[in-house]
């Protein structure tokens, strides 16, 4: 039975630079002899992608903050069960853009609601699965959202008020305050060279932790 892989996340709010270091760290983990599954939240399937497309679509009605929250879950459920569990057991690695961490700041610090809402959420779809590891790149929102505008189209959550941003940078803080073994904080506003030497450091610690 193959030994089961390890699940990295990487988060952080609008611009903060993901794909780029997303990329930085699957080269990361194929250099280090693992094979690696790359997907997103929410999405990874194809059910969970169109889930995806109806939640970052303009719409002239309004989102209730709750039905926005179930969907979220909806498409983890999909992709967790699809996609996620059977590449860790398979022994693959699975890089993800987002999961729960995400959930929390924007559904939870950013829309307000309440968070043992979303934690029981969380254990009714995932139950003891977390990320081994949680990647959190912090910029300063107002110079996120200034790369945001200047890549292409805002979706709807990219489109929120500058307030909404800063609640969900505090909820990723907060997360990290919870439990900082889990989480490694990068400083997403220096240059990208210096990001990476940042983000490799925080990998070797974590894998020399792994496999002490």
């Amino acid at each position: 039975m193959a030994e089961r892989g390890r699940f990295i996340t990487m988060e952080g709010t609008e611009g903060v630079g993901k794909s780029t270091n997303l990329a930085f760290v699957k080269a990361w983990i194929e250099a280090e002899g693992h094979k690696v599954l790359v997907s997103r939240e929410p999405g990874g399937t194809p059910l969970a992608e169109e889930i995806r497309s109806l939640l970052l679509a303009q719409r002239d009605e309004p989102v209730d903050a709750a039905a926005e929250l179930l969907l979220v879950f909806a498409a983890r459920a999909q992709h967790l069960e699809q996609v996620i569990k059977p590449a860790l057991a398979r022994g693959e690695w699975v890089l993800c853009d987002r999961f729960t961490d995400a959930t929390y700041a924007y559904q939870g610090n950013g829309r307000g609601l309440d968070t043992d809402l979303i934690t029981s959420l969380e254990q009714q779809v995932q139950g003891d699965l977390r990320p081994d590891l949680t990647i959190v790149l912090d910029i300063e929102p107002e110079l996120g959202l200034a790369r945001a505008s200047a890549r292409a189209e805002l979706d709807r959550f990219e489109r929120e008020n500058l307030d909404f941003f800063q609640r969900v940078r505090q909820g990723y803080r907060e997360r990290i305050a919870a439990a900082p073994e889990r989480y490694g904080l990068i400083d997403a506003g220096q240059p990208l060279a210096n990001v990476q030497v940042d983000v490799a450091a925080l990998l070797q610690a974590a894998k020399k932790r792994w496999d002490s």
